[in-house]
């Protein structure tokens, strides 16, 4: 049988109808929705045939991990995706949870981050049962939790021996093949100032002011060490929370007078040639310029991720087996050349696949989604999503191999 008579087993209405179902569960991070999609999956999975496990993670809370055996001689390929998603916002005019599908898109919240990656490579394994194909080498079907804390599904997956010799994580590219992305940490920043009455402000040290200042030197930051033009290219920082006001209680009550205390937090994303610590110190010289513009102000700066698993930086080198199994599988779906390398914005994501290479194993980023990612009426293009199905069959078949009848 030939991949085109294989990918003619797609069957687009069934994959549609698996993404929508996923859709309606309500799997909000460290939730019971979260463990019960985790159920329904490996439910999926063992009425496939696979081998499927719940394997525990923290508390009650579960990865899906289902195995399609091969006979033997080929190479075995890991697909990996989180389950859980963030909130839904305001500003939705259909239900974040109805399955809703029009001509164009499929809703729902986190259906581009990252359920329409999940059920792809769901719907690449159903269709190859469908089309009897039997393969030599294992497909291992994972469907995480956690990976909005650092990760800590895939984390434990690997810590009780779940690999492969390939993985593709599917987190939203727009079927772009994603070979370098940033490692990402948190930080909190005090800054400490010295008060007095608007009358007065001269003698103030304006701890408001100086974290206004701060927040604008964070964001436009580039951080040292870095190895290319590439890797400088996934550096941000970013500040998405500022408080001020009187004492440690950033009292607000008392306007008229010089805040005397203030704090940030964000988040920072740096290369594989870079660190955390030389991340801080590059922080570090922020703060001790701007304690020169504000005689008397008194810093201190805290990225202690609250000992959560952090994403690490993530690359892979763009001639690579699986980059290149992914490129031939995206070419011959699309027609045209697959675009690879530090794709932005999907660069500036954290993602598992971060964590599967520290384990030793070589991946690629590459999933549907991304283009209306984390908004009001999240979506994917269903066509997006079908050629997601069909450049995964390849990939199976290209890294597997086919088994002799």
């Amino acid at each position: 049988m030939t991949p085109d008579e294989i990918l003619a087993h797609i069957d687009e209405d069934a994959c549609i109808a698996r993404l929508a179902d996923m859709v309606r569960h309500k799997s909000y991070s460290e939730t019971e929705g979260e463990i019960a999609l985790a159920r329904h999956m490996a439910e999926i999975l063992d009425g496939l045939g696979l081998e499927a496990e719940l394997q525990p993670v923290v508390g009650d809370r579960v990865n899906a991990i289902g195995r399609l055996k091969g006979t033997g001689g080929g190479a075995s390929l890991l697909f990996n995706g989180h389950l859980d998603t963030n909130p839904a916002t305001s500003g939705w005019t259909v239900d974040p949870w109805g399955g809703v599908v029009d001509d164009d898109f499929i809703y729902g919240i986190g259906v581009s981050n990252m359920k329409a990656g999940d059920a792809a490579y769901l719907c690449a394994v159903e269709t190859l049962l469908k089309a009897g194909v039997k393969l030599k080498g294992d497909v291992i079907l994972t469907f995480v939790i956690g990976e909005l804390q650092g990760g800590v599904g895939t984390v434990r997956m690997i810590e009780h021996g779940t690999r492969a010799d390939y993985f593709i994580n599917s987190e939203p590219t727009d079927l772009q093949a994603l070979t370098l992305h940033a490692g990402a940490f948190t930080f909190t920043i005090d800054l400490v100032g010295d008060t007095r009455h608007l009358s007065k402000r001269e003698e103030a040290c304006d701890a408001l002011a100086a974290a206004a200042k701060l927040v604008d030197r964070i964001d436009g930051i580039t951080f040292s060490g870095a190895a290319s033009a590439a890797h400088r290219s996934v550096n941000r920082g970013h500040v998405g929370v500022m408080r001020a006001g009187l004492g440690e209680e950033f009292y607000e009550w008392r306007p008229p007078q010089v805040a005397d205390h203030a704090q940030i937090k964000g988040t920072c994303r740096y290369a594989p040639s870079q660190s955390i610590p030389g991340v801080i110190a590059d922080l570090e010289r922020l703060l001790e310029a701007l304690a020169l513009e504000y005689p008397g102000l008194k810093w201190t700066i805290d990225a202690n991720d609250g000992g959560r698993p952090r994403m690490p930086p993530f690359e892979v080198d763009p001639q690579s087996r699986i980059v290149k199994v992914v490129n031939a599988a995206y070419e011959a779906v699309r027609g045209s050349p697959q675009p690879t390398g530090a794709i932005r914005p999907p660069a500036f994501y954290g993602t598992d696949a971060a964590h599967l290479a520290a384990a030793g194993m070589e991946g690629i980023v590459c999933g549907p989604g991304g283009e209306f990612n984390t908004m009001p009426d999240e979506r994917v293009r269903r066509t997006q999503f079908i050629d997601c199905v069909k450049m995964y069959t390849l990939a199976i078949l290209d890294v597997c191999e086919v088994a002799e009848a």
